[in-house]
Order: structure tokens, then C-alpha cells, then sequence
């Protein structure tokens, strides 16, 4: 599914070359439950930046699901991400001129679900979620907490093949971040591949292999 060799990030400067990653080798299979830890600078979030075509600023090869993207255009990698990808951010990256239903309802948009459709998924979605009462809200109206809820459900209301999850429970208490990871592992089981960025051992746990990374460099 997905392919990184010699994949590498690095700022000019005027003392020369600053890399953010170092020769990164990673093959990644579709259905995976995948975890990337080490210490903060690491590279983690650019990583997962990377892999979710946010960050089109790096050399080497990347392969996904067939896709040569270190040869596409960047629209062509935006249509790839729209596509495959649903994402939860560490600092939720919310709308904040959009209701929490609109905000749920954008990924949809992009893959062309009828609006009656987009109507039902939305509505399951804020009750899964427990979200049904903040529907008409604004992110500014929201928690920390909420608006993290929110994030996780954007991410995943398009049935995505992957995610990407940067801390995807440092805002949730404790019941929430556990019911998050919960249903990470529901939709492993069905089928969606999962790469999170975490320091923590408990979300550590849930996935089935650990990358480490370790100034910009795999240590494993």
C-alpha cells in the first residue's frame, strides 16, 4: 500500500542543510495498525505529513496504492488524498466559519456522496459520536475536547483506506480517549489501515508493529 525508499526532508540554511528525516525505508501493508513514536523533533508529524500528501516539499520515492507520488502533480496528489485519506490532527484543523454538521459533511463533498446520502452519514456520525446536541455549533463554541471529537469524525465518516491519527486523544479525557482508540481498532479489524503518532504506551498498544524514529532517523 504504501512505499517510502531514501525518503528524506531537509531545510536550507545558511550553515547548509537541515534534515527533519533521513533515509526513510518503510513499507507499509494495507490493513495495518501502525505507530510511530520517539522523542519530540523526531519527525513524527513531517512523517505522517508526508504520507497523507500535506507536505510536497521532500526527495526520494514514495509508492501509494500504486501511485508514483514523488512523480504526480500536486493536484493530482490533493485528488489522491481526497480520495483515500482521512486525517485527525493534533490542533483539529476544524473550519471555524462551518457548523460541526458542515464540517462532517466536507469530506463527503469531495467524493461525490448524493446529498441525501451525506444527510444519513452525517446524522450517524454525530450520534455515534455522541456530538448530536453541538450539530449547529461552531469549533469556537466547542471544548478542547469536543472539537478533538469532532476531528476524529470528520476523519473517519468517509470510510477512508487510511488514516492518519498526529495524538489523536491529547485533548479527550480518559473514557474518550479510550472509546477513540476503540474504534481505531473496530475499523482496523475491518479493513482500514491506521498509521498514529503517539506518545503514548496505552494507544501504543493498540496497533500491531512500532516504527521509532529518532532525529530524523528509523532506530527499528
Amino acid at each position: 500500500m504504501i512505499h517510502l525508499r531514501n525518503l528524506e526532508k531537509y531545510y536550507e540554511g545558511s550553515y547548509g542543510r537541515s534534515y527533519v528525516l533521513r533515509r526513510i525505508n518503510l513499507d507499509i501493508r494495507e490493513g495495518e495498525f501502525v505507530t510511530i513514536m520517539g522523542p519530540s523533533g523526531a519527525g513524527k508529524s513531517t512523517l505522517l505529513s508526508i504520507i497523507g500528501m500535506l507536505d510536497g516539499a521532500w526527495a526520494g520515492e514514495f509508492e501509494f496504492f500504486g501511485n508514483q507520488v514523488h512523480r504526480m502533480k500536486p493536484k493530482e496528489r490533493v485528488e489522491l488524498n481526497k480520495k483515500y485519506i482521512g486525517f485527525v490532527f493534533q490542533s483539529y484543523h476544524l473550519i471555524d466559519n462551518l457548523t460541526v454538521y458542515e464540517n462532517l459533511d466536507i469530506p463527503l463533498s469531495y467524493r461525490n456522496v448524493k446529498s441525501s446520502q451525506r444527510a444519513a452519514m452525517v446524522c450517524d456520525t454525530l450520534d455515534r459520536f455522541h456530538i448530536v446536541a453541538k450539530r449547529d455549533l461552531f469549533p469556537s463554541q466547542l471544548s478542547g475536547g469536543q472539537q478533538q471529537l469532532v476531528a476524529v469524525a470528520r476523519a473517519v465518516i468517509a470510510n477512508p483506506k487510511l488514516i492518519l491519527a498526529d495524538e489523536p486523544t491529547g485533548n479527550l479525557h480518559s473514557t474518550q480517549g479510550k472509546e477513540i482508540m476503540e474504534l481505531f481498532k473496530r475499523l482496523n479489524e475491518d479493513g482500514t489501515t491506521i498509521i498514529q503518532v503517539t506518545h503514548s504506551e496505552a494507544n501504543a498498544a493498540y496497533g500491531n508493529r512500532l516504527v521509532q524514529l529518532a532525529d530524523g532517523w528509523m532506530v527499528n
